[in-house]
């Protein structure tokens, strides 16, 4: 996933591999090794690259798809927004249990676009 992302946001960003790790102030062939998922970044650099981005640890490790969200924050607002609560609406009153059953449900959707 990791790789996936990265390349996207820099090809979004017309960057070249190279380009991205002179401005990473990283060797190219890590770039490369990234995006092909045969190595990963240690936790600065993986820092870095989601700063440079401007989007979160969490969505560049798949472990959320919104950008600017952390997984919990994606959850949150999965679980507070109007559509879910017209499908849902005894979602506030729900039990702990219930959410967690919720929140399963919601990553098993999340796998179809992986």
């Amino acid at each position: 996933m990791l790789g996936k992302r990265m390349r996207h946001l820099r090809e979004r960003e017309n960057l070249s591999q190279l380009q991205l790790a002179k401005k990473l102030n990283i060797p190219n062939q890590s770039i490369s090794n990234y995006e092909r998922g045969f190595r990963n970044p240690d936790y600065e650099t993986l820092n870095k690259i989601a700063d440079f981005f401007e989007v979160t640890t969490d969505y560049l490790l798949g472990r959320s798809d919104q950008p600017h969200m952390t997984e919990d924050e994606a959850f949150e607002a999965f679980r507070h927004s109007e559509e879910l609560k017209r499908w849902y609406k005894k979602l506030p009153e729900s039990s702990e249990e219930d959410l967690l059953r919720l929140k399963k449900v919601w990553e098993a959707f999340k796998e179809f676009d992986d």
